[in-house]
């Protein structure tokens, strides 16, 4: 018999333990998840020096538009910040996710846009979501980009409705656009000063984002000269494939210190929880995508403070 080769020493690195091993993203997170069940005292994050206006918005359908605006707003009410959702897609699919009524004859966003009724009136709180409001939306408003056209200021009417309400109670106003650059998401551009934009890791991510970024500086050229986009979100991420890594290390490259560190992941969770009228926050706080919400919405969160 040969004699058997030397097996080199093999190294065993031992990573660093922090400290305080909730002061880890995932130690924030699950504590966060606890803290939705009433296990544990949450963490309350900073409300910013004034409301946030955040239009949520890319024309491509099925990139987690809605599923960003409702999990967002749970999380951020979870934690001491009084937040409003504006539901701007004739679908209502925010609305059923908080289980709001947007039933037919409701009154809803499409009375504040076309006949001006106080936004106020049709504001709902969130049943047992402290903090969290919804402005629900009914198919009325698939007729609202035809009624809007012969209108005076047609792409300020979002504006000039959110500036009626008290914004001094309100720490977030994030509004859920339909999947097109049409009348509705034009008044939703107009009426914030933050764009968000999730963007799906997958095949066709950009395709159309370019569009979206052309209609974003044509608002702030004649329109809205505040408005910037301060946050994109990668979403559906499926770590099992090489191109969800590529389509997210493209973004990063392409637009820096805009995307957020958080990535969510693909989740059965996140997809049954609407079913349910909940969010993934209060429907299973210990998933996957729950945790991944949380964290991207305390990102979020600190974001806001100055450093």
């Amino acid at each position: 018999m040969p004699p058997r080769a030397a097996v080199p020493d093999s190294r065993v690195v031992v990573p660093e333990v922090p400290a305080n091993t909730a002061d880890t993203p995932i130690g924030r997170a699950a504590q966060a998840a606890v803290g939705v069940r009433g296990s544990a005292e949450r963490e309350s994050w900073p409300r910013p020096q004034r409301c946030r206006v955040m239009t949520i918005a890319n024309q491509k359908g099925g990139v987690g538009k809605t599923t960003t605006a409702v999990n967002l707003a749970a999380s951020l009410s979870q934690h001491g910040l009084r937040v409003l959702v504006i539901d701007l897609d004739p679908q209502g699919n925010t609305s059923t996710a908080l289980d709001v009524d947007h039933h037919v004859g409701r009154e809803s966003v499409y009375n504040a846009l076309v006949e001006e009724r106080p936004l106020a009136d049709v504001i709902t709180e969130v049943s047992g979501m402290p903090g969290l409001f919804c402005a629900p939306a009914t198919i009325d408003l698939a007729g609202a980009e035809i009624e809007l056209v012969p209108m005076v200021a047609r792409e300020s009417r979002l504006t000039r409705a959110i500036e009626q309400i008290d914004m001094s109670s309100l720490d977030y106003v994030l509004i859920d656009c339909p999947p097109s650059l049409g009348l509705l998401t034009v008044n939703a551009l107009v009426a914030a000063e933050e764009v968000l934009i999730p963007i799906q890791c997958e095949y066709y991510a950009l395709e159309g984002l370019e569009q979206l970024l052309r209609t974003v500086e044509l608002v702030r050229g004649h329109l809205n000269g505040r408005l910037a986009i301060s946050t994109i979100l990668l979403t559906m991420y499926d770590g099992r494939t090489r191109l969800a890594t590529q389509v997210a290390e493209d973004v990063r490259s392409h637009f820096g210190e805009v995307v957020l560190q958080t990535i969510i992941p693909r989740s059965v969770r996140v997809s049954e929880a609407p079913s349910y009228g909940q969010s993934v926050i209060t429907y299973d706080p210990a998933s996957s995508g729950a945790i991944a919400y949380i964290e991207a919405a305390r990102e979020l969160a600190y974001r806001a403070v100055p450093a």
